[in-house]
């Protein structure tokens, strides 16, 4: 099946990393695998989880605001505990915290009123259940290894019975989120740890579509995935097909208050546009407190980025892939017609900003966001191969301060020379 159209030009999605690892504020699930801290003390956290002020229409807005189209929330993290009432495991967070509310419930009804679509995270592996054994995590002493959550089989084979039940909890719980909510997008995780035939893959694929044949499922669906997802940096060449870049607003996906190395405004813009440039779209991660508030500097952080998109958004929505990489000195959009290229200008251009290997003849060049036109000529050229378009540089009054767009019309569709080294 196709991808459906909206993941292709959402552009920019927001990542949500919450539960009870917000309440310590340490890493999610992964302080419990490492042994930073003991089950005890991990699950301990259950008792002070909240979400005393958490507002999903509070969330919808600020992710508007900040011109993203979707948001992914997690569900359910590999440390098994669930943001919604699950009918299969007691270990959520409607039962078992003070909180009480079926967040998931809450953040679904919050996006669709606001017009963005819905994404659930859902880790396959699930280091609490009694029937799952993590094939990585080394096995303790004196343990027995078939009850174990934590510790893989000696032969490294399933015990079968044990495993059809954690796969039937498995599958309960994606039907649940596929039923009950709808889900646009369901971002699985945890893959790593079994093989594709071991995991079931096809089957769930089968049982997720069979509910809502539009769902978009990402990589960690492996060979049922629709769209790659690479994190924590823009890949140097661009991805076939469909993808998304995930990325943490400062170095942790949840909130971890001694992290304060936030991304500022510009290194985000500079993401985001690197990555649209390459056809992919932002899944930018933030961290909400144990109560559901966002921390203010992610908050305007996720503002700043919004307000460059809103001044910008010609160059963002309703585009694809940029120029190959050679062109220009930067990323770069082209318009869904082919008949408008963005140029993207991360530092004040001095004198002139060149373009080569253009055939297109171009009408006209401005800058976007305040519409100031630029003149522009071409020198060189020698018969195929195209001069350089040299653009004037803009006025000082006409730079953005986080990054300057050039929209360079042409006669006609996008037309690029790609010499010998180019294709």
């Amino acid at each position: 099946m196709p991808m459906q159209p909206w993941f292709t030009d959402a552009k920019l999605g927001i990542f949500l990393h919450y539960g009870i690892y917000a309440v310590d504020g340490v890493a999610e699930s992964w302080s419990l695998y490492s042994g930073e801290l003991s089950r005890e003390e991990y699950m301990g956290q259950l008792a002070g989880f909240t979400a005393s002020a958490f507002d999903a229409r509070a969330w919808a807005k600020l992710f508007t605001r900040a011109g993203a189209r979707y948001a992914v929330l997690t569900a359910r993290h590999h440390d098994g505990v669930c943001l919604w009432d699950t009918a299969v495991s007691d270990l959520n967070v409607v039962r078992r915290t003070p909180a009480r509310r079926d967040l998931v419930a809450e953040y679904t009804g919050a996006l669709r009123e606001e017009g963005l679509k819905v994404g659930l995270y859902y880790s396959h592996s699930d280091w609490s259940h009694p029937d799952y054994a993590s094939v990585v995590h080394p096995q303790p002493p004196n343990e027995d290894v078939a009850v174990h959550p934590l510790v893989a089989p000696a032969d490294g084979k399933e015990y079968p019975e044990a495993w059809a039940r954690y796969l039937a909890y498995r599958d309960a719980q994606v039907g649940e989120l596929v039923s009950r909510f709808g889900p646009d997008l369901l971002w699985f995780d945890g893959e790593w740890e079994r093989s594709e035939e071991q995991w079931g893959m096809g089957r769930l694929a089968a049982q997720i579509l069979e509910g809502n044949p539009e769902t978009v499922l990402n990589a960690r669906m492996l060979s049922h995935g629709d769209y790659a997802t690479p994190e924590q940096g823009v890949p140097l060449e661009r991805p076939a097909g469909p993808w998304e870049l995930c990325l943490t607003l400062n170095g942790s996906w949840g909130f971890q208050p001694q992290d304060q190395e936030h991304k500022s405004v510009r290194q985000l813009v500079r993401y985001f546009t690197e990555t649209i440039g390459m056809g992919g779209n932002l899944l930018l991660a933030v961290g909400p407190r144990e109560d559901g508030t966002i921390p203010q500097e992610q908050v305007e952080r996720l503002e700043g980025l919004g307000a460059w998109i809103a001044a910008h958004s010609e160059a963002v929505f309703s585009t694809v892939a940029g120029l190959p990489a050679g062109h220009h000195y930067g990323p770069s959009t082209l318009s869904a017609d082919g008949r408008t290229l963005y140029l993207v200008c991360f530092d004040p251009p001095r004198e002139a900003v060149s373009l080569r290997g253009l055939r297109s003849r171009v009408r006209r060049v401005s800058v976007l966001g305040t519409g100031a036109e630029l003149g522009h000529r071409v020198t060189g050229g020698l018969g195929e191969v195209p001069g350089v378009l040299w653009i004037d540089a803009p006025a000082p009054g006409d730079v953005d301060e986080q990054a300057t767009v050039l929209a360079v019309e042409l006669d006609g569709r996008l037309d690029l020379y790609r010499g010998p080294g180019r294709d």
